[in-house]
């Protein structure tokens, strides 16, 4: 009988040889080709899974999200005081918040793909429409998170604080620090000392 292929195993592979070009001369002008021969596969089956540059980044993209989602779920599941507790908001927070910054080896090479996949959807509605859905979603947590703050008397200033503006302002700061991370202005060290000094001014001392 004909050998099963497991067709999310093959997509993955491919992934990770995209990583890789990335980890080592980053994407700029990287072709299906090459990335076929980092996969050591044809170009033709390499095309029967994504057609296009774009299939595939959008793929490898959505693949590291799905791999930094789960190590931050396993990360606030280590921090749950006990059983049947959930772990304060800032907490959970500061996770999501240090899980998008390019950290390690593995986050850095999810970021420039990242990058890479955005670059282009700034020129292709198809693209924009999918590069802009993730973000309210995103948004519509930390508000949940900075809701159950304020009901928890955790916020610093409480009457003045907006949680859908601070929402998307802790979005852009992680932005920021993570673009300049990747430029090495700064190290990951740097980058989330000054996201826990931003933290410390929006929520009360736990002193």
């Amino acid at each position: 009988m004909p050998k099963k292929v497991d067709h999310e195993a093959r997509r993955s592979e491919i992934a990770q040889a995209l990583w890789r070009i990335a980890s080592t001369r980053g994407l700029d002008g990287v072709s299906l080709r090459d990335v076929a021969a980092e996969a050591d596969i044809s170009l033709g089956r390499l095309q029967h899974y994504f057609r296009t540059k774009d299939e595939m980044l959008l793929f490898a993209l959505r693949h590291i999200n799905v791999l930094a989602d789960r190590r931050i779920r396993e990360r606030l599941g280590a921090l749950a005081p006990a059983a049947g507790q959930e772990p304060p908001p800032r907490t959970v927070l500061r996770e999501c918040l240090a899980g998008m910054l390019p950290l390690d080896e593995r986050s850095r090479i999810g970021t420039l793909v990242g990058a890479a996949y955005f670059a282009r959807a700034i020129h292709d509605e198809r693209l924009r429409e999918e590069a802009r859905e993730g973000i309210p979603k995103l948004a519509e947590l930390f508000v949940s998170l900075l809701r159950s703050a304020r009901e928890r008397g955790e916020l610093a200033e409480e009457r003045a604080l907006d949680p859908h503006t601070e929402a998307m302002l802790l979005i852009s700061l992680v932005d920021g620090l993570t673009a300049y991370t990747l430029l090495g202005v700064q190290t990951g060290e740097e980058a989330l000392h000054r996201l826990d000094a931003h933290l410390d001014r929006l929520f009360r001392s736990e002193s």
